[in-house]
C-alpha cells in the first residue's frame, strides 16, 4: 500500500523535526504559585466558616479545629484539606463529620471567595505535628542524648588535641 505524502517526513512520537527530544514537565514538579495563592485563600475562608460555628453536628460540638494546609488540584476543581482537632484527640470522628459536611462548607465558602469554581473539599487528618513530636521524643531519649553529649575529653580543641599548648592567633605554624 502506497504512503500519501511520502516526501513529508513526520518526527517520532516525543521528538522535534530537528531530532531532539520533547522535555516532559515533571510529574512532581510542585504546586503552581496559583495553587498556593488559592489555598491560603480557601484555607482562611474556611477557618471562618468552622469559626462561625454553624455546623450543627454533635462531633463538632466545642471542638476547635485547626486548618494547616489546602491544596488545590491543578484544575482548582478539589482541594484537600489537611486539619486537625485542638490538642489531637478525636481526629477520626472530628474528620468523618466535616467530610459528612463538606456541601455545606463548600456551599459557604463558596459566598466568601471570588472563583470561578468553588473546589469540592476533602478533609483528611494532619499528622505533622504527631510526627514532629514523635521525632523530638526520639531526639530527646537517653540513647540519643549519649551520642549527643561526649565526654571531656573529645572536647578539646584542635591545637591542643596533640597535647601541646594551644595554638594562638598569629603564631607560626610550621
Amino acid at each position: 500500500m502506497p504512503r500519501r505524502h511520502s516526501s513529508v517526513q513526520r518526527p517520532k512520537s516525543g521528538a522535534r523535526p530537528g531530532g531532539r527530544p520533547v522535555e516532559r514537565a515533571r510529574a512532581k514538579a510542585g504546586p503552581s504559585q496559583r495553587q498556593l495563592r488559592v489555598g491560603e485563600l480557601l484555607r482562611h475562608a474556611l477557618s471562618d466558616v468552622l469559626r462561625r460555628d454553624d455546623v450543627r453536628d454533635p462531633d463538632l460540638v466545642g471542638v476547635s479545629v485547626t486548618i494547616t494546609q489546602v491544596i488545590p488540584s491543578p484544575d482548582m476543581r478539589h482541594a484537600t484539606v489537611f486539619c486537625e482537632p485542638l490538642g489531637g484527640k478525636n481526629a477520626g470522628p472530628v474528620i468523618k463529620a466535616l467530610n459528612r459536611h463538606k456541601g455545606f462548607l463548600r456551599g459557604e465558602m463558596g459566598r466568601m471567595i471570588e472563583l470561578k469554581f468553588t473546589p469540592e473539599l476533602r478533609f483528611i487528618e494532619d499528622v505533622s505535628f504527631a510526627e514532629a513530636e514523635r521525632i523530638e521524643t526520639i531526639l530527646k531519649s537517653p540513647r540519643v542524648q549519649k551520642d549527643i553529649t561526649t565526654p571531656e575529653s573529645d572536647r578539646k580543641s584542635d591545637g591542643e588535641a596533640d597535647g601541646g599548648t594551644p595554638i594562638e592567633a598569629g603564631d607560626n605554624v610550621a
